[in-house]
């Protein structure tokens, strides 16, 4: 009790170690990947107190208050709809024992400590995270450029006069075609599911 006492004191219980795939059945936050959905695990680090999982959907993290308490807390955040960001690897110094990743999901900041000896594995990790920030960086410009086009289009179609019947008609039809092309380009560039990135640059 006294070892694990001093490891929290210290700060080495936060640090993590990556665990294999034929180990991932074996870590507390396999229960919690939406398996049924197709969802899958493509990297996970596990210290004393937390599980950082990345899958290809979304992080979920097994929150421990320290290596002491049973007391955890699940959170989830969906690359969907939290954004990556401000992706950093730092790596060791002469002394340090571990390197870390650090990012944003959403408004949420992460630091996670990780053994030096996974280093490698990191430097994968770090690739893949930059490339789903990418993405979804240029699917949220490309979003924001197809709603500007729709509404110059809406702009310009209100200054049309005609004395035509139908009019109302077609602004009907023409609002329909907007929506769905709008609905079209959503599905288009909103990203869910980031499995073959992680196919890509995580080589376990």
């Amino acid at each position: 009790m006294f070892g694990k006492v001093a490891a929290d004191m210290l700060g080495l219980s936060d640090v993590g170690t990556v665990i294999k795939p034929e180990d991932y059945d074996k870590a507390d936050v396999d229960d919690y990947v939406m398996q049924e959905d197709n969802e899958k695990i493509f990297f996970l680090i596990k210290s004393k107190s937390d599980e950082y999982c990345f899958t290809n959907k979304a992080l979920i993290h097994l929150d421990g208050t320290s290596a002491t308490s049973k007391k955890r807390t699940l959170r989830r955040y969906s690359y969907h709809t939290h954004q990556i960001s401000n992706v950093v690897l730092e790596t060791a110094g002469t002394v340090d024992l571990d390197v870390e990743i650090k990012f944003n999901m959403g408004s949420e900041r992460y630091s996670i400590d990780v053994h030096k000896k996974h280093l490698e594995e990191l430097k994968d990790l770090y690739k893949a995270l930059l490339k789903i920030a990418e993405i979804s960086h240029e699917n949220e410009r490309a979003l924001e450029f197809a709603k500007q086009s729709l509404e110059l289009a809406s702009t310009t179609l209100t200054r049309i006069t005609s004395t035509e019947s139908n009019l109302v008609e077609q602004f009907k039809g023409l609002n329909q075609a907007a929506f769905s092309w709008l609905v079209d380009m959503k599905e288009k560039y909103s990203s869910k599911d980031f499995g073959f990135v992680f196919e890509r640059y995580i080589n376990n």
